[in-house]
């Protein structure tokens, strides 16, 4: 995949880069994680937590470094039903749920990594990824959108100047700083830089604490996040109402934390682990269900930042997710002074960074179909979820590849000095083509003698066999001899009256499996 990063260099990390490049992380993470929590329907504090030890954890043991993981939007916007739920059942049990939720879904990620299903993350085809990056940074975009409001009003007039001025600065800075010198991220001196002139400069506009207060908190200071099992009946009735949450919290963090590593994959020309992720951030989320947190998975944005501001280590991310503890702790006043165009200005350079423009370079270049699939992704991802854009794409695009795949299998005929007429099969032979595979011959015309030669194809599956078996009734109720060469062992094995209609070349015959589950029963049932 070639996408458009040209503002991130591919270069190994330093200790230095990891620790501004983790600062700046942590600045950036405060809003984001205030304003999911809002999403969730529970307090800042709440997702503050959630962000801090989503970080720690999959920071620690995830399988990419550089990758930094908190408190999601995509997973937010399904909390908010469950925490609505539990609130209905009476004293405040939303967030007690929630809490259940998540160490279940915990589970299920962690179960997923042990055995090993991440891996199926590369059946994501490259069209689907563009979708994906796209519609990820028109929702960054829109998210910023709503830092433009107060008091649930756009803003207008000096203030609306103010607020574009100062995220145009921010901007200014980050992309021309680099250009002098990468001793410190961008970022980090874009956000400091504007933080300095509303403060001394005594500049009204919206900051952290005033975007918090709007809505309805108090501030970001608290102690210490504690142990605590969640407060609710142990029952089949709880069961039923936390699973579906559970599971459908599970897919979407996998999804979109699979994902973001394959792009940080990419951006960093290095290669991470999906399956020791998936194990990372299944325990991040049961450590938030015992720690009051709201849980999470893998943020594109802050990764991407992250990946810009030099940080390529793992302890980019534990300084991250420690110096946001440490604004909870102690920093709260001076945190809650930066002004919220700060750090729009910094997810605006990231939604340009994250976009993959070389998408309108390629419309007259690639497959109608995927780009089918990129506006499909993207749309989706924008107006449902990550896990329903990225499930539509895989599904539309493994369709199209059958459907044109189907179309491959072809029959060469020719009949010999003898009298033989022979079918030289080329194509793969799957579910997608057996209805055409069948009209390739001429039953009843044909000789009494016939080969099929399946040396240039393939048998894929289980229909595929069924095809075969069908084709070779057809031959034999018309009293014909039909001879199938070339098949591999185990198609042999699982075709009927293989012994009468397989001639069997142990030197040419391929070696390949199909059918393998049932093929496997029958290994086992002959060495017992």
């Amino acid at each position: 995949m070639k996408f458009q990063f040209q503002f991130i260099d591919k270069k190994q990390g330093t200790i230095k880069d990891d620790i501004l490049s983790g600062l700046t992380v942590s600045l950036a993470l405060v809003p984001e994680a205030v304003a999911f929590a809002f999403v969730a329907g529970v307090s800042p504090i709440v997702g503050l937590y959630g962000a801090f030890m989503m970080g720690l954890v999959t920071s620690i043991f995830g399988g990419r470094s550089g990758m930094i993981s908190g408190a999601t939007g995509a997973m937010a916007v399904v909390m908010v039903s469950l925490v609505q739920k539990g609130n209905a059942l009476g004293d405040m049990q939303g967030l007690q749920h929630l809490f259940a939720a998540l160490i279940l879904a915990g589970i299920i990620q962690s179960l997923f990594g042990v055995f090993k299903l991440g891996k199926f993350i590369r059946l994501v085809p490259h069209s689907v990824m563009m979708g994906f990056v796209n519609g990820l940074a028109i929702v960054i975009f829109l998210s910023q959108l709503n830092m433009f409001k107060s008091g649930g009003e756009w803003l207008h007039g000096t203030s609306l100047y103010i607020m574009l001025g100062l995220v145009a600065l921010t901007m200014a800075i980050m992309y021309f700083l680099p250009k002098l010198s990468k001793a410190i991220p961008a970022a980090l001196v874009g956000i400091l830089v504007v933080s300095a002139i509303v403060i001394f400069g005594n500049i009204e506009t919206e900051t952290v604490k005033s975007f918090i207060q709007a809505g309805g908190g108090r501030g970001i200071k608290a102690g210490l996040p504690t142990f605590n099992v969640p407060v609710i009946p142990f029952n089949i009735e709880t069961l039923k109402l936390i699973l579906p949450y559970s599971l459908i919290l599970a897919a979407v963090g996998l999804i979109e934390s699979l994902m973001t590593l394959n792009l940080v994959d990419e951006l960093t020309e290095t290669r991470g682990s999906g399956n020791r992720e998936c194990v990372a951030q299944g325990t991040a989320n049961i450590v938030n269900g015992f720690f009051g947190g709201m849980g999470g998975c893998a943020m594109i944005g802050q990764s991407i930042i992250n990946i810009k501001s030099g940080g390529r280590g793992r302890l980019s991310g534990i300084v991250a997710a420690i110096m946001l503890l440490m604004f909870i702790l102690f920093a709260s006043t001076y945190i809650e002074m930066i002004p919220i165009a700060a750090l729009v200005g910094v997810m605006f350079m990231v939604v340009i960074g994250t976009f993959a423009w070389s998408t309108f370079n390629i419309i007259n270049k690639i497959p109608v179909s995927d780009l089918i699939v990129i506006v499909l992704v993207t749309g989706l991802t924008v107006i449902f979820d990550l896990a329903i854009a990225v499930l539509a794409g895989v599904i539309v695009s493994a369709l199209v590849f059958s459907w044109e795949n189907a179309k491959r299998i072809r029959a060469r005929k020719s009949i010999d000095e003898h009298g033989i007429k022979h079918y030289e099969i080329f194509g793969p032979l799957f579910f997608g083509s057996t209805t055409l595979f069948q009209t390739k011959f001429d039953v009843q015309n044909d000789p009494y003698e016939v080969i099929v030669d399946f040396k240039e194809s393939r048998i894929m599956d289980q229909s595929a066999i069924e095809a075969v078996n069908k084709l070779a009734e057809r031959y034999q109720k018309v009293g014909k001899t039909i001879h199938l060469r070339h098949l591999s062992k185990d198609c042999i094995k699982l075709v009927k009256k293989a012994e009468k209609i397989c001639d069997v070349n142990v030197v040419e015959d391929p070696n390949y499996f199909v059918a393998i589950d049932h093929y496997n029963r029958l290994t086992k049932q002959k060495a017992g």
